[in-house]
């Protein structure tokens, strides 16, 4: 049982540290996008952004589950 509550506390880790990566490239080609004043590159990084977030949502509620 311990093993699995290891593995289950990894994938938890990584799931956050993938969202939060996610997300910080979002933000990243929301400044580029503002920078340049591309529009459809705005939308992608406020797009990836709130995906981010969400990926960083469940990975919580996913600890929170197990």
């Amino acid at each position: 049982m311990a093993l699995l509550d290891t593995v289950l506390d990894l994938l938890k880790t990584f799931v956050i540290l993938g969202g939060s990566l996610w997300l910080l490239w979002g933000v990243i080609l929301l400044a580029l996008g503002m920078k340049d004043k591309n529009g459809p590159q705005l939308q992608s990084g406020i797009w990836q952004i709130v995906g981010g977030a969400l990926v960083i949502t469940a990975g919580a509620l996913f600890a929170t589950l197990v």
